[in-house]
């Protein structure tokens, strides 16, 4: 089970660790580790409020989710990403 408590930092940290795990995945196709380096790349972007971000980030995701190529474990990953991004999204941080 992971904890959705912490602050914003601690959150974003986590849900960066999840995507990196992805990103440096060699199994994972390569239109999908693009998708999630740029979701990332919407995480660090100081522009926006962290709601914001958390929403970009999602659509960046969502867009790839539904690739048939995508790994089962890669999968669960994103999954995870994206519902540690909903709880930020909604302003629980």
């Amino acid at each position: 089970m992971v904890s959705t408590g912490g602050t914003w930092e601690e959150r974003r940290a986590r849900i960066a660790q999840i995507l990196e795990t992805v990103v440096n995945d060699n199994t994972t196709p390569r239109n999908v580790r693009k998708a999630v380096k740029e979701a990332m790349d919407e995480l660090f972007n100081e522009r926006y409020s962290p709601s914001v971000r958390a929403a970009n980030a999602i659509e960046k995701i969502e867009e790839v989710l539904s690739d048939g190529n995508i790994p089962s474990f890669t999968r669960t990953q994103l999954w995870l990403a994206i519902s540690l991004l909903e709880s930020i999204k909604a302003g629980q941080y």
